[in-house]
């Protein structure tokens, strides 16, 4: 077998350890459990397993065109050792800031503030002027009309009416925190890494992700 990238060719033994390897990630297995099940040191199988994410990370800015139609925006909390109220007393936490076309993809970003300002930069960056945007009554979104129709969903009156909601979003939140439990805690310095992971596994859920990643990881062919 030949790497299509650097045109090395591997053993059928060694590839088919890295193959394993590959679907212990697809099945978020920690890097440890894989290394027991494979055979290999731990390192080896970390050294894989942050390859593949930095992979999947960069795919995540660079797959796709502008978001646009009807966009939900919202934000989260994940990590720390105590909850706080939404947009302050999130000591410890890591606060992230997602974007849901309806019907398409997701875009997340981790974030170090929730101000207007840089909320809004990553909007202009990533939505086409004109959408539709749906989001909750948090005043950072005060300015949204700037760029296209605004719908606000007051979660104190009512959860959201039949167009008016931020369910896919939120959907997604849980998709990545009942995920990332598997993980049994993640590091402030690697949660941008892993939160990528999982925007990327959203986005593709409805295809054969574990083919994506040997193609992404390193798309041998057969001599």
């Amino acid at each position: 077998m030949k790497c299509r990238f650097c045109k090395r060719q591997k053993g059928l033994r060694k590839l088919k350890r890295e193959l394993k390897v590959l679907v212990g990630f697809h099945q978020q297995q920690t890097a440890r459990q894989c290394a027991l099940d494979v055979g290999v040191s731990y390192k080896a199988v970390e050294r894989v397993y942050r390859r593949l994410r930095e992979r999947l990370t960069h795919l995540c800015e660079i797959e796709g065109a502008k978001m646009s139609g009807e966009i939900e925006l919202d934000e989260a909390y994940f990590g720390g050792k105590r909850k706080g109220q939404r947009g302050r007393a999130a000591a410890g936490k890591s606060v992230v800031f997602g974007l849901l076309e309806r019907d398409g993809r997701v875009y997340t970003r981790v974030v170090y503030s929730v101000d207007a300002a840089p909320l809004m930069e990553i909007i202009r960056n990533k939505t086409r002027k004109g959408s539709v945007y749906f989001t909750d009554s948090f005043k950072s979104y005060n300015s949204l009309h700037r760029f296209g129709k605004h719908y606000r969903v007051n979660h104190d009156k009512v959860f959201a009416t039949r167009r008016a909601h931020i369910n896919g979003i939120e959907g997604f939140w849980s998709f990545t925190k009942h995920r990332m439990y598997n993980y049994r805690g993640v590091s402030r310095a690697n949660f941008p890494l892993y939160l990528k992971e999982m925007e990327w596994r959203y986005n593709h859920r409805n295809e054969n992700t574990l083919q994506l990643l040997i193609h992404i990881y390193f798309g041998y062919v057969s001599d």
